[in-house]
Parts: C-alpha cells; sequence; structure tokens
C-alpha cells in the first residue's frame, strides 16, 4: 500500500494521494490573508491547482469539494471565482456552508477530493 503524502508538516499534510484518489486539507489564503473573499478563493484555488499538479491530477478531475465561508453573505463573491475557476461539464459534487474559521484573517477554506 503507497500512501504518498505532499507538503507534509508535524501536524498534517495539505495533500494525500492514496489508490489514485488525491484529497487536499482544508486550504485557506496564505497569500492573501485579510482580503476580500474573491482574493482568498483566487489564491484558495491557486494553491489548489498546485497540490493537484503534485500529485498528477487536475481539476477536471475533481469528485467533490467542501467549502467553507465565515461569513455566508460571501457566497456570491466566493462563487464568481468558483464558476470561472471549475471545469466545464466536469463539475463535482460540493457542500458550502458558513463556519468559524482558525483565523480572522481567513474568509473562505476549501478542501477537494479528486481522481488522479
Amino acid at each position: 500500500m503507497t500512501i504518498q503524502r505532499i507538503k507534509s508538516g508535524d501536524r498534517m499534510s495539505q495533500a494525500v494521494v492514496h489508490n489514485g484518489i488525491v484529497s487536499t486539507a482544508g486550504q485557506v489564503a496564505q497569500n492573501a490573508k485579510g482580503a476580500s473573499a474573491t482574493d482568498q478563493t483566487k489564491d484558495i484555488l491557486n494553491a489548489i491547482d498546485e497540490l493537484l499538479a503534485e500529485a498528477g491530477s487536475d481539476k477536471s478531475k475533481l469528485l467533490t469539494a467542501t467549502i467553507w465561508l465565515a461569513d455566508i453573505g460571501d457566497f456570491a463573491e466566493m462563487n464568481a471565482v468558483w464558476d470561472a475557476w471549475v471545469s466545464p461539464g466536469n463539475t463535482p459534487t460540493r457542500a458550502c456552508v458558513e463556519s468559524k474559521l482558525a483565523s480572522p484573517d481567513f474568509t473562505v477554506e476549501i478542501a477537494i477530493t479528486a481522481v488522479v
């Protein structure tokens, strides 16, 4: 049984690949802390693209996504970025909920699962 861990730390890996599936940890906007939901979503999706590439996958192979918003009022703003990013005809299952996030600097968090 082979498990590939991507960008591993003491607490967690940013992505794990096993049995043809890649799962990411919840990604936050490391390069856009405190920015708008638009800028945070763009930063997060760029990070997800990088993780998927490192795993040997891409956004056309998404299975599922979970999105947490600190304020559900940012739903339309986040969706505008998501809709421009997601691969047409390959949309994953998705859940989006309002939730308190780990830091007030982060207003969006996204985790995905995809096929390699």
